[in-house]
């Protein structure tokens, strides 16, 4: 199937949701409301480049050039879209080795990524490493859930962003997974890791109320879902509200759509993930009634 076709087809596939008290609208509702799209990936885990034609899963997949095409054609279709990372960009090749992470925020620089939050593996190099490749990222880290006022990071990520699109405000913040147990303590040093529900719920309320948000996004490197109690996406959702959409990273989880998760008031949310190594990108699009009702729907396109 050529690209073009298959980028319009993935638009009007996967999961169709009313987010909030919204239930599905037809496409002639839809052309009369604002329109706004969001793109994402997670865990690229220093990808540059495809993988080779005879790769057992993914044969001639991924790949930095691939997906710049592929997100430069969305936004042809839609000026109003946000690029946006849900952590773990370093480790998994040579790149990383050699190059530290500048060869990934500069490619991604290029690219037009609006935002990303720090997953466990950003810390591989230290904070002295994250922080020494920050210059070379033309886009904010968030995350709401580190405490990093007593290192070298502190000041340097920020808990939330807000973007405007087409008039639309939207807030989008990070969270991190617990880095201990995960990383060692002499690469994150004197970071402290916060409740990630407190921290959501908090920063949330921010973004609603001193903000005036009107759609609010997460970018999450807990973890899909877990058989045991540990916080994950899933449950994040359904502990919290006011967030509409929970872009995914850590687990690797390939979803063909986003799952929906009823939030703590019974409205819905979207969680989405796309795997790893760049192979898929993530695709959200919502559709706005005056900021007040707000249909989301999403699909996975292979890159």
């Amino acid at each position: 199937m050529k690209r073009r076709k298959f980028i319009k087809q993935s638009a009007a596939v996967g999961a169709v949701v009313g987010v909030g008290s919204l239930g599905f609208l037809s496409f002639a509702q839809q052309k009369d409301r604002k329109h706004i799209t969001i793109l994402h990936t997670n865990d690229v885990h220093s990808h540059i480049e495809p993988f080779g034609p005879d790769h057992a899963q993914y044969p001639n997949k991924g790949g930095v050039a691939r997906r710049y095409s592929l997100i430069s054609r969305i936004r042809e279709e839609n000026p109003n879209t946000l690029l946006l990372d849900a952590g773990d960009i370093f480790q998994g090749t040579p790149y990383f080795n050699f190059y530290g992470g500048e060869l990934e925020f500069k490619l991604m620089s290029k690219m037009g990524y609006d935002a990303a939050t720090i997953g466990n593996h950003d810390f591989d190099n230290g904070i002295d490493g994250l922080l020494a490749q920050l210059p070379h990222a033309e886009f904010p880290f968030l995350n709401a859930n580190y405490d990093f006022s007593n290192t070298i990071l502190d000041g340097q990520i920020k808990p939330y962003k807000v973007f405007i699109r087409d008039g639309i405000k939207i807030g989008v913040f990070g969270l991190g997974i617990e880095l201990e147990g995960l990383v060692g303590k002499k690469l994150y040093k004197e970071t402290k890791y916060l409740n990630p529900i407190e921290m959501a719920q908090e920063t949330v309320r921010q973004l609603k109320t001193e903000e005036n948000c009107e759609l609010v996004i997460c970018l999450s490197h807990l973890g899909y879902k877990y058989q045991q109690e540990k916080i994950s996406d899933v449950k994040l959702a359904g502990l919290t509200k006011d967030i509409d959409l929970i872009i995914g990273g850590h687990t690797h989880t390939f979803l063909p759509e986003p799952t929906v998760v009823p939030n703590s008031e019974g409205k819905n949310v979207l969680v989405n993930q796309v795997g790893w190594a760049g192979v898929e990108l993530g695709r959200i699009d919502f559709f706005l009634d005056a900021g007040v009702n707000r249909e989301g729907q999403g699909a996975t396109i292979s890159v």
